[in-house]
């Protein structure tokens, strides 16, 4: 490939932007280093330097207010005579530039007015040397006070070597890191990406391998996991519904078709032709009223309906379904209790809510025999809400609680029975839509029959919302 190309590429890795967000922070952090180095030591020596010659230079100054001319010149040559190092550098000369003390030969042309540090070259004990210096200007007199920096040069020429082979080994051990991050990243994502091209190839069975490390790349893939997990659950769903419509639907359909056409042969007079239609037009309701609950679950499951979410009172629903079903139980001679507190704000969809709850109350009244007991309660604790509705029917066994949300399944004992099988599919899609579950249970444990208890549970946030 061609070094063109492999630039962008490069550049669009995410690895590789790592990498140089690494090698930018290191080198920083050296770079602050180092200067802290600097400072501590060839800026130490520096700021000794002009310290030494400051003090040095107002002592002098203070011997000529006390003994005059003659007792600085003595001081100089004092200073000088105890020098056995030849680091200080003096100067006193009178107006007319004649030199009265020091080691210097003459004034130097690069010092220009009094106060001002210089760094200049001078001719000291017959050889050239690097000088720091300072003016002081006296009555009559000019004084120079300095130090000889040769040496001083060559240990900052050799802190400046260092330093710059310490930013070289820097530069590479940080290019090595980057590299070494680079490809760690790139090991820690190739699982992820082998994955998600598995299952765009069509190989929906995959999930990215978990390590033990439990870092954030785990829970990247553990969260990759529970999506796959999730979509496989709603191809899975969507291929049950096909199946199901396959099945389930094509005896209603044959049914009012077959009636129809018999009518159509066999029908003698008016009425029956006109009976025969009603039938058919039953048929069809009933086959509409299951497509229109299979788009309500499909809306719940995709959280289309999420928009709809509004502050409610939970017990007002519940009262309008207990309202609606006491009829239907008190025709068939049975008991309807209800048990709610007064209030209770949910933040939800109150037409989804009502219509699993109605679904559940119509379940129950519809297995459970007559004479028997059918309850609607609601209660908040520190894990959430629970709508229950429990009945003294026949219940479920755990083969098939396990299948009782499942669309289009119905129990053996409710073949008989008018239904679709899709009621607890609606309440569970409802569930989920608010990041509830639905539980089932025995509504009398040890009881024959010990009935059923249909459970929904939805978290207790966005209470306070809905309070509001």
């Amino acid at each position: 490939m061609p070094r063109t190309a492999q630039a962008p590429r490069l550049l669009q890795s995410a690895g590789f932007r790592f990498a140089l967000l690494f090698v930018g922070i290191f080198s920083v952090a050296a770079a602050f280093l180092v200067a802290v180095l600097w400072w501590a030591t060839a800026g130490a020596l520096d700021r000794q330097t002009i310290a030494a010659i400051r003090t040095d230079a107002s002592a002098l100054v203070e011997r000529y207010r006390d003994a005059g001319a003659q007792g600085l010149i003595e001081a100089i040559e004092e200073r000088l005579a105890l020098d056995a190092e030849a680091e200080t550098i003096y100067l006193l000369v009178n107006a007319q530039g004649v030199k009265l003390a020091g080691n210097l030969t003459s004034w130097p042309t690069a010092i220009g007015e009094e106060g001002v540090w210089f760094r200049t070259r001078i001719l000291h004990d017959g050889a050239t040397a690097e000088a720091r210096v300072h003016r002081r200007d006296l009555p009559g007199l000019r004084l120079l006070v300095g130090r000889d920096e040769s040496e001083r040069v060559q240990l900052r020429l050799l802190l400046t070597e260092g330093v710059a082979w310490s930013l070289g080994a820097v530069l590479l051990f940080a290019v090595m890191g980057a590299a070494v991050i680079r490809r760690a990243l790139q090991n820690r994502m190739r699982p992820a990406v082998a994955t998600a091209q598995g299952i765009a190839a069509g190989d929906f069975s995959q999930r990215v391998p978990i390590s033990p490390q439990g870092d954030e790349f785990d829970r990247l893939g553990a969260t990759m996991n529970a999506m796959l997990d999730r979509i496989a659950a709603l191809m899975a769903g969507m291929r049950g519904v096909a199946d199901a419509i396959a099945h389930d639907l094509r005896t209603p359909i044959a049914r009012a078709r077959g009636k129809l056409e018999g009518s159509l042969a066999t029908a003698a007079t008016e009425e029956e032709l006109r009976a025969a239609v009603e039938e058919g037009i039953a048929d069809l309701d009933n086959i509409t009223r299951i497509f229109q609950a299979l788009l309500r679950i499909a809306e719940a499951e995709a959280g289309a309906r999420r928009a709809a979410f509004a502050p409610l009172d939970l017990p007002e629903v519940l009262r309008d379904a207990a309202e609606f079903y006491e009829a239907m139980a008190e025709a068939r001679e049975q008991t309807l209790e209800t048990e709610m507190p007064d209030h209770l704000p949910l933040l939800g969809d109150r037409d989804l809510l009502l219509q699993a709850v109605a679904n559940l109350l119509d379940n129950a009244i519809k297995f459970t025999p007559q004479g028997g007991v059918v309850r609607l309660t609601a209660r908040q604790d520190e894990q959430g809400i629970e709508i229950a509705v429990s009945d003294s029917g026949p219940g479920l066994s755990p083969e098939d609680r396990a299948r009782a949300m499942d669309r289009f399944f119905r129990a053996d004992a409710s073949r008989n029975l008018p239904g679709s099988g899709l009621g607890l599919a609606l309440v569970r899609a409802v569930a989920q839509l608010h990041a509830g579950e639905v539980m089932l249970g025995d509504a009398m444990p040890g009881a024959s029959p010990p009935g059923l208890k249909v459970a929904l549970l939805l978290p207790g946030a966005g209470l306070e919302a809905a309070a509001e």
